[in-house]
């Protein structure tokens, strides 16, 4: 988790750089190009699926790092138009397929490791794998800062070969190291059900008639759109509205991933005495509180603004905190025995929709008034926490704790 966020962390923000540093593609281009190759892999998460629950996520994780892997090595031989392209799209897939197989492995695993007197829970292993893809993110984006300010094109070529390196020795270590649960899962289900017993696969069809899980996928939409708000609009509010100083930012943005990234465990080991739809009414609560208190922002003194700004920050910190983990193992606990792949396939695409709307959402609504996105996002959040707890009595019992 932490190897492939590094990657994506610092590539997000350093791809179209590094393509005008070295390429003659013109930027115009390049964008388009990104985006094309983005879109194509829109798919891939219904197809990876049902391969995962076909032949276990572990397969797949490793292919997704050494499709990331090869896709960086060749960024760095790339010249024309065609060949950002094919690159881009490569390292598009493998992370679409990272995606939608990396936390049913993570569920498998967290499975296996569940016995008596073991203190982490399938909630723990989900806590500890996003405070481990923060701690990712956040690497990356000092990376990406170094080598911005260094500017020259070997560094950026031998940025690209120490993320192709990072993948490999990822997916190797995932190979040998990492056993895979799925098989033995799948044989001990037949033995207590009986050696003669039919199975009965879950497709997709009848994943889209699961009314409950439809709309918790939806609900995550909003959480998805929340989560990714203080990253997106977070610079635009310090510089525009607050008229602050561009370091307050940074220091913000910091702070919140050095919090994730030390706190998921001790969350992660404390909430599943919770229901998990009720630890996503406190974050999602949190989060109305937060994007209230956004709106209210107003200019004045930096000391009194530092502040404020880092008191509203503390209330998405505790949400993120708590919904990261609640909502994945909610997701899996509600899937049908043998289908838990394609349910948490279709349960990622709520944060594609999300990263799709989240910068149109922002823009159009800021443009009205400053204020409204946020006390948009607040009446989003606060009308989830009804929906949620009208919805606690339509999921499985058993997927409420953990």
């Amino acid at each position: 988790m932490v190897v492939d966020s590094l990657g994506n962390g610092l590539f997000l923000p350093l791809s179209l750089v590094f393509f005008l540093e070295l390429t003659d593609v013109p930027l115009a281009q390049l964008g388009l190009l990104l985006t094309l190759a983005n879109a194509l892999t829109l798919p891939v998460p219904v197809w990876v699926g049902g391969l995962v629950d076909r032949f276990g996520a572990r397969p797949l994780v490793v292919a997704a790092q050494l499709l990331q892997s090869v896709g960086f090595a060749a960024y760095a031989h790339v010249q024309g138009a065609v060949g950002v392209f094919l690159a881009s799209t490569l390292v598009a897939v493998g992370v679409r397929v990272f995606w939608s197989s990396v936390f049913t492995a993570i569920a498998e695993h967290a499975d296996a490791d569940a016995r008596p007197g073991r203190a982490w829970s399938t909630d723990t292993w989900f806590s500890v794998a996003n405070g481990a893809r923060t701690a990712g993110l956040a690497l990356g984006g000092l990376v990406t800062g170094v080598v911005i300010a260094d500017g020259r094109e070997g560094t950026y070529v031998a940025v690209a070969y120490a993320s192709a390196v990072c993948f490999a020795v990822a997916a190797l270590l995932i190979a040998v190291v990492v056993p895979s649960h799925h098989r033995r899962r799948a044989a001990g289900a037949v033995a207590a059900s009986g050696a003669d017993a039919p199975e009965t696969p879950v497709g997709y069809r009848a994943l889209l008639r699961d009314g409950p899980f439809a709309v918790l996928t939806a609900l995550n939409t909003v959480y998805a759109l929340t989560s990714m708000m203080l990253g997106l609009a977070l610079p635009t509010v310090v510089l525009t509205v607050l008229q602050a100083p561009a370091w307050l930012t940074a220091s913000v943005l910091a702070g919140n991933a050095a919090l994730i990234a030390l706190l998921s465990a001790p969350v992660g080991l404390r909430t599943p005495r919770f229901r998990r739809t009720r630890v996503l009414v406190v974050a999602a609560s949190l989060w109305t509180a937060w994007a209230a208190g956004m709106a209210l922002l107003a200019p004045g003194r930096l000391a009194v603004v530092v502040v404020l700004v880092v008191a509203v920050t503390l209330l998405f910190t505790a949400a993120e905190l708590l919904h990261a983990p609640a909502s994945t193992a909610l997701a899996s606990a509600a899937a049908p025995e043998g289908a838990r792949g394609r349910y948490l396939a279709v349960f990622q695409y709520s944060f594609t929709v999300a990263s799709i709307v989240a910068p149109a959402f922002f823009t159009s609504l800021a443009s009205v008034s400053s204020a409204l996105p946020w006390l948009v996002l607040a009446g989003l959040n606060a009308a989830s926490v009804v929906v949620l707890l009208r919805l606690e009595r339509h999921l499985p019992a058993a997927a409420l704790r953990g």
